[in-house]
């Protein structure tokens, strides 16, 4: 049985100043359109 969900759920900005790793400089939503994304966080414990 599938699963519908409906509406739109927008992802936040990404907030300014962060520190960004293996890019040329700081991306956007509106660079990401379009494109499947994973974003990969780790902490250090």
């Amino acid at each position: 049985m599938a699963t519908r969900y409906e509406g739109t759920i927008h992802a936040p900005q990404f907030p300014e100043g962060l520190e960004w790793f293996n890019t040329e400089s700081p991306l956007t939503l509106t660079d990401l359109g379009g494109r499947l994304v994973i974003l990969h966080f780790w902490t250090y414990c």
